[in-house]
């Protein structure tokens, strides 16, 4: 999608990944694909909820939908991974792919998590240890974390997690199909945890998700200059 304006993004290309798929399909979804170091993973699936029934796909499409205003409004070209919150796909691997043939300047993937544990709650941002990109597209997904979970954190009432990261907010892991694949600076961000009732209630209001749309893209635009 074109820039719809100029700004401290004119000239760069940002990948939004909403999480998930706004449709299951055992068929589609369960199907192992590559997802890096040796690994395979199913291919998708529509992710958690609330207690109430809100899902997370549709949290993810929201949030992301949020974004590419954002993004664009500041003279960003967006890629969106998925057209809409109706279909099914793509994969995981292929939504790196998407980021990697765009050559773009950043990816980042939303989603928000579904822990059963009843203490847990808060926001954290999941990294790749073992990119294609390498040592530096690793360091500079790592900077961009950083940047992000000040935004977060400054940006709206989300606190960090109290059950990843040991208070950081960070989470190094090896297993994402969608970081470990890219060559471009990519990141995930968990932005609460949908099965906690303080988070639920901040993740299904929209001033919210209007609020983390803006700290991402602050987030982006810092960690572009």
């Amino acid at each position: 999608m074109a820039p719809m304006g100029q700004g401290a993004l004119t000239g760069r290309v940002i990948v939004v990944d909403p999480g998930h798929n706004g449709r299951y399909r055992a068929a589609i979804n369960t199907r192992p694909v590559p997802a890096g170091n040796g690994r395979t993973k199913p291919c998708n699936s529509s992710g958690a909820a609330t207690a109430s029934g809100y899902a997370e796909h549709r949290f993810n499409w929201d949030v992301g939908r949020r974004l590419v205003g954002e993004l664009r409004s500041r003279g960003a070209k967006v890629i969106l991974t998925r057209p809409n919150d109706n279909g099914t796909g793509p994969c995981v691997n292929e939504r790196a792919a998407i980021g990697n043939r765009a050559a773009g300047d950043l990816v980042i993937s939303i989603h928000a998590d579904g822990n059963l544990s009843p203490d847990a709650r808060g926001f954290h941002i999941i990294l790749s240890t073992t990119m294609a990109g390498g040592s530096p597209v690793e360091a500079s997904s790592r900077r961009l974390a950083l940047i992000l979970r000040r935004k977060i954190h400054a940006g709206t009432g989300m606190p960090r997690s109290t059950y990843i990261g040991g208070g950081t907010a960070l989470s190094p892991r090896t297993d994402i199909a969608g970081l470990n694949l890219s060559r471009i600076p990519a990141v995930m961000l968990e932005a609460g945890n949908l099965r906690h009732p303080k988070d639920a209630a901040l993740l299904t209001t929209p001033g919210f998700r209007t609020q983390l749309a803006e700290a991402l893209a602050d987030g982006a635009a810092e960690a572009l200059r």
